[in-house]
């Protein structure tokens, strides 16, 4: 049985077709870019390192999955410079905000185990267990959780984003990038932020609801008022 031949594409014959088809390629390449140039221009002077980032009351860890139930080692490194930030008086109550839509996997109360065998007391930690992705997560804290400024840490590759969507969806923020071996999983996480970055961009133009949004919870307040006694 001979297989039916496939026509290859044919570029233009004429000068004009040829005009044509680079200034199309060319404007398909600035609108892929312009979600990225926007998270650039949002969060200019708004990243900071575990050093010089001002003092904040609230500091919000966003998850990185986990591996047989512990963080993984980038979200490891997302709480050290927590924990770090909580032992030198620069922060006073850690967000956790992480997946747990399966009773089996639990990010948050992973994340909150490991503050607290890092000396972050557990009344200083609050968690949020809807924190699905960065726009809920950030929404979330904002609506949910009455968080107004934050410290928020992530990797380098995420943090822009992170900082864009919590300013967009009314939460002041500073950003910590935190170091991160570059092997398959950061050159992965860099390009995925590619295509996320379009989705952000999307998210703050549409503001959709978060997956589950929930009523109030007090968690952040209480652990501020403690932390003040």
């Amino acid at each position: 049985m001979r297989l039916p031949r496939v026509r290859r594409p044919r570029l233009p014959r004429t000068r004009a077709g040829r005009r044509r088809l680079v200034q199309a390629v060319m404007a398909g390449c600035v609108l892929a870019l312009l979600p990225s140039t926007w998270m650039y221009v949002v969060t200019g002077d708004r990243l900071r390192t575990t050093a010089d980032v001002p003092r904040t009351e609230v500091a919000v860890v966003f998850g990185a999955g986990l591996w047989d139930g512990e963080p993984s080692p980038y979200l490891a490194h997302r709480l050290d410079a927590a924990a770090k930030l909580y032992r030198e008086n620069r922060i006073e109550v850690v967000l956790v905000t992480g997946d747990n839509s399966r009773e089996d996997y639990d990010e948050p109360d992973a994340m909150r185990a490991y503050l607290t065998r890092h000396g972050v007391p557990d009344t200083r930690i609050v968690s949020d267990y809807a924190g699905f992705d960065t726009w809920d997560s950030c929404v979330r804290a904002r609506k949910i959780f009455g968080v107004h400024k934050a410290v928020l840490i992530s990797q380098g590759f995420h943090i822009r984003r992170a900082v864009s969507l919590c300013q967009a969806a009314g939460v002041s923020s500073y950003g910590i990038g935190v170091d991160a071996k570059h092997d398959a999983t950061w050159y992965y996480g860099g390009t995925r932020e590619l295509l996320a970055a379009g989705k952000a961009a999307l998210d703050v133009v549409l503001r959709p609801d978060p997956r589950f949004l929930g009523p109030k919870e007090p968690g952040v307040t209480d652990a501020l008022a403690a932390a003040r006694h």
